[in-house]
């Protein structure tokens, strides 16, 4: 089982790269570099790339719309090749309030996007020339909607590696469902291992029924806040800190008609809380709707306790098919943390 951490939004890229360098000497096998109105991920990820020398470099996520599919292949190849061969592309199709408030791009057909984005990556970096006549994509560009002018091209320089690996960032059923058809990887958020099934077994499985075999095994990747206590009652309070994200993002994290967060949390079995968390959120009671997180939901979406529970919560993980555990320790001793829960998962 390999362990992947997180680079914030907020954090400032020079800390940032002492931060990882430490942890990749601690055992960290995967970094995430975020982005959604922040700094820009992929600067970042250049910069971590000769910053390091071992870890992953996953861009965790990519939206789909903010850039065309020929710079995302483009800018997938240049980190790998900086990276020596460690990049990851992470792709998503973000949210509308994102998208359309930030990037100020219509929020329409994401998985079709999302489908042909990864076509027209994969080839490219195959350096075929590119034609590709989708519903979302055209290239060359239709006559009648340019000069008539474009020709297929293909990528000028030669990739490190033809196939780099792509990871979706995936919640909703449908959007599962081609991640498990078409991806090397996926990303869920607010991975509960024991309800895990009931929310996305049938969309998995439909997604395996189609995937090409030589795409291999579908790597999953979990995990939340981390820390090693020795009482369950400290553990309360670590976990305390995960209930302002966690409503932010069932309470506030998009339209009331269009949460995929709060969506997830209903097919996970907390329909009222749900309900109550996103209302309290919208109506600006951030607190009251913290307060209504379940303890068992913070719980189970995290590694903080004992020895003994967070093994458990481990084997938990490996039993529900996640291959990556993603872990933001917390606590004076976080390389310690990192080392310990390495060892334990190996």
């Amino acid at each position: 089982m390999k362990i992947s951490m997180t680079v914030d939004y907020s954090d400032d890229p020079q800390k940032a790269a002492a931060r990882v360098k430490a942890m990749e000497d601690a055992g960290v096998d995967q970094v995430w570099v975020a982005e959604a109105y922040s700094f820009d991920a992929v600067s970042t990820l250049g910069f971590l790339a000769a910053h390091t020398e071992r870890v992953e470099l996953v861009s965790g996520i990519l939206p789909v719309y903010s850039r065309t599919p020929t710079l995302i292949a483009m800018t997938a190849a240049t980190l790998d090749s900086l990276s020596g061969g460690r990049f990851v592309l992470g792709l998503g199709a973000s949210g509308p309030q994102v998208i359309e408030g930030w990037h100020g791009v219509p929020y329409n057909r994401p998985l079709g996007r999302t489908r042909e984005v990864i076509e027209i990556c994969r080839k490219v970096w195959k350096r075929e020339r590119l034609e590709h006549q989708g519903r979302n994509y055209q290239m060359p560009l239709p006559a009648d909607q340019g000069t008539g002018l474009g020709k297929p091209l293909k990528l000028i320089n030669t990739p490190l590696r033809p196939d780099i690996p792509v990871i979706i960032a995936s919640i909703g059923e449908k959007n599962v469902e081609l991640t498990a058809e078409v991806a090397n990887g996926w990303l869920p958020v607010f991975f509960h291992p024991e309800k895990a099934h009931a929310a996305w077994g049938a969309s998995l499985e439909a997604g395996m029924a189609k995937r090409d075999p030589e795409l291999g095994p579908l790597e999953t990747i979990a995990g939340g806040i981390a820390a090693i206590t020795k009482t369950e009652e400290e553990a309360k309070g670590i976990l305390d800190f995960g209930r302002p994200q966690a409503a932010l993002y069932i309470g506030g994290m998009g339209a009331k008609s269009k949460n995929f967060y709060n969506t997830l949390f209903r097919r996970y079995g907390y329909e009222e809380e749900a309900e109550k968390i996103q209302d309290l959120y919208l109506d600006g009671k951030k607190d009251e709707a913290a307060a209504l997180v379940p303890d068992e939901f913070l719980a189970s979406i995290n590694l903080v306790g004992t020895e003994g529970f967070i093994k458990d919560r481990i084997a938990a993980y490996k039993e529900a098919g996640v291959t990556s555990l993603t872990i933001n320790p917390l606590g004076e001793d976080r390389l310690g943390t990192v080392r310990q829960i390495k060892d334990w998962s190996s």
